[in-house]
């Protein structure tokens, strides 16, 4: 191959890994939900997503994005409901980054929060988004 052929390759191929490290866009609210807010967690280690502003004195309004689950349960308590999934990086290729897992905690009349692991294969504990909904039934949908 010539230089010119070996340079187009070589910046074709650079484009496509600085692409897949792209940061995705802000998942669109749900029906009835305020758009997202992104907002770094307490240690600067990662971004999170808060959806509506929490009432003053409710208990999410306690809460920051990173804190661990066990934090959040002894702050806030227990949720009426739990659910959880994996994510679309449990099936890359040679990842072993964090966020292959999430957690769904369903509080009533408060709305929900999803964890992350930090991790490869770690258990989903740090809290990653807070889903502000006053007419939350309290159970997965």
């Amino acid at each position: 191959m010539g230089e010119r052929t070996t340079k187009l390759c070589f910046t074709a191929v650079c484009l496509s890994v600085l692409a897949g490290c792209a940061h995705p866009p802000a998942p669109p609210a749900r029906p009835g939900e305020a758009p997202s807010v992104t907002v770094k967690s307490m240690d600067g280690s990662f971004d999170g997503r808060v959806f509506g502003t929490p009432a003053p004195r409710s208990k999410f309004a306690k809460l920051r994005i990173g804190m661990p689950m066990k934090q959040v349960i002894d702050l806030i308590g227990e949720p009426n409901d739990t659910d959880a999934h994996i994510s679309g990086k449990a099936f890359i290729p040679f990842y072993f980054g964090g966020d292959t897992v999430r957690a769904e905690a369903f509080y009533r009349n408060e709305g929900h929060l999803t964890y992350s692991g930090t991790h490869f294969a770690g258990v989903p504990n740090r809290l990653l988004e807070i889903h502000v909904n006053p007419d939350e039934s309290g159970y997965a949908h």
